[in-house]
């Protein structure tokens, strides 16, 4: 396969609200801005090139019963850093589906926080490993795709 993620653009209903959260609590470095009345965006990222992007144009929050996006994974480079962000959105606010770290599944070394966006998308944070003993939500079933 030849086809890589570009960046991931995302509806919002409030830009400046949602970029207090991806940019103030996530980190997200923004890249660039529309301001025109109608058209606001912003493009997010580290470096050169946009890693996501939010769109000032929906009309109301997330809906997981609808068709599209289920859910956003980012990737960190350890479980500690996984903690210091979960340390972060709680004094923000988030919600969060499970509490604390969890892992993916039954006996994974990876794992990680599930919360929601002020619009209330989706979103996970993981690392690759150091969930051994983290705990799994369901044995049946993978823990990112019942949120």
């Amino acid at each position: 396969m030849t086809l890589r993620t570009g960046h991931i653009g995302l509806n919002v209903t409030d830009l400046d609200r949602s970029l207090a959260f991806y940019r103030d609590v996530l980190g997200f470095a923004v890249l660039g801005e529309g301001k025109e009345e109608g058209r606001r965006f912003a493009f997010l990222g580290e470096g050169p090139a946009p890693v996501l992007t939010l769109w000032q144009q929906a009309e109301g929050a997330y809906d997981s019963g609808r068709a599209g996006l289920h859910h956003l994974a980012l990737e960190a480079e350890s479980i500690e850093r996984v903690r210091a962000y979960e340390e972060a959105l709680r004094a923000y606010g988030a919600s969060f589906q499970y509490d604390g770290v969890v892992a993916h599944r039954e006996g994974a070394a990876s794992g990680g926080i599930f919360f929601h966006d002020p619009d209330g998308t989706r979103l996970e944070i993981y690392a690759p490993s150091g969930a051994e003993e983290a705990p799994a939500p369901s044995e049946a079933a993978p823990t990112c795709g019942f949120f």
